[in-house]
């Protein structure tokens, strides 16, 4: 009996010392998973290419995303100047050969019959008299209050838009007058679809086409911002999949009865590996 005390005795001095708590008591494998490198994927993000840099990816990565930045920063540049360059030419043109008075005028010579209405229109200009704001719904009273000198239309966005593309407005267009109706002189018509024609001049088509123009290269620099964001999104995209290196390969998936062992708890173990 006293034997048997005793060799409780050394066990229990023995386990006594054994920190449950401390993991280098007990057999464990770290899983072979890496970790996702957010700043390489943020740098792509920022700069295309840059993550993939620092990613060691092949060389043609990051210079393809380079290479298409710089195209897209140049392109538009490029358009845009273009565009503004075009704009500020039809904008002289419409205020050298476009006049208030003028349309006025002429309005009642192309529509005798409902020139009134036309100057009412569906589309208004902006007028201004001594700091005051109106449009050209009261233009025919304004023309009998006030001297032409006096009344100074708005030369907007709505201007420049309206004097080019609406029927109502193309009698202030400077062209020598001729008939409007047909399909030659200064002045023609050219059938819009089955059903409407559109009235034009000479100056007014010109003037059209520079603000086509204007809008084309507007349109191309507005495209080559959108292949400016793609790029960074594309770019940072492909750094956080090349980034996340995990092995996945999924390995065994097994249940083991451990029953109490000399350094480790026992127990029922869940092993899943990959």
């Amino acid at each position: 009996m006293n034997r048997f005390a005793l060799i409780i005795s050394i066990f229990s001095l023995t386990y006594a010392q054994y920190d449950i708590y401390n993991l280098n008591n007990y057999n464990y494998d770290q899983d072979s998973l890496r970790t996702i490198n957010l700043t390489h994927v943020a740098k792509s993000f920022i700069v295309p290419g840059w993550g993939q840099l620092n990613n060691k990816d092949p060389l043609w990565k990051p210079i393809l995303f380079f290479g298409i930045e710089s195209i897209a920063i140049g392109s538009n540049l490029h358009f845009t100047k273009k565009s503004n360059n075009y704009k500020s030419d039809f904008e002289n043109y419409a205020d050298l050969h476009w006049d208030l008075q003028r349309w006025f005028e002429n309005t009642k010579i192309i529509f005798p019959d409902n020139w009134s209405d036309i100057i009412v229109g569906t589309h208004k200009l902006g007028l201004q008299i001594n700091g005051r704001y109106f449009n050209t719904n009261t233009l025919e009273s304004l023309s009998r209050q006030h001297s032409w000198s006096d009344i100074l239309v708005v030369r907007d966005r709505d201007f420049y838009e309206n004097i080019g593309k609406y029927d109502q407005f193309v009698g202030g267009w400077s062209d020598d007058f001729d008939n409007p109706f047909d399909d030659k002189g200064n002045w023609f018509s050219e059938e819009k679809g089955d059903v409407e024609s559109v009235v034009l001049t000479k100056r007014k088509n010109y003037y059209r086409n520079l603000r086509h123009k204007s809008n084309i290269n507007s349109s191309y620099a507005r495209y080559a911002v959108s292949s400016l964001m793609l790029n960074h999104i594309a770019s940072g995209f492909d750094a956080l999949i090349n980034n996340y290196n995990i092995n996945s390969k999924i390995g065994k998936f097994s249940i083991q009865f451990l029953p109490y062992r000399t350094l480790n708890e026992g127990g029922v173990l869940f092993n899943i590996s990959w």
